[in-house]
């Protein structure tokens, strides 16, 4: 009885950790964080959270709007992709 319930727990501690943990091949959230404000950064955004002016900093942007940013319709739609991808694993 006591290897039924070891067995037990494992496969609902094995279950658990597939539903909860993103495929091995997947971008971290920072890595979609850095890859999304990245369209921004080159496209001239200017940054209002610190931690976002103190990765990419400041220098030469041009819109302080997120709106106003001139971004193709191609990375607009991978920002969609990625800002998905983090609601997904649910980053911060």
């Amino acid at each position: 009885m006591r290897l039924l319930t070891v067995i037990a727990t494992m496969v609902v501690v094995a279950a658990t950790l597939l539903v909860a943990a993103p495929p091995a091949n997947a971008q971290s959230c920072q890595q979609l964080w850095v890859e999304r404000n990245s369209y921004c950064k080159r496209a001239g955004y200017c940054f209002k959270t610190r931690r976002a002016i103190d990765y990419f900093g400041n220098g030469g942007c041009l819109y302080d709007r997120e709106g106003d940013v001139p971004l193709s319709p191609d990375d607009r739609a991978r920002i969609n992709q990625i800002q998905a991808q983090e609601r997904t694993y649910r980053c911060r």
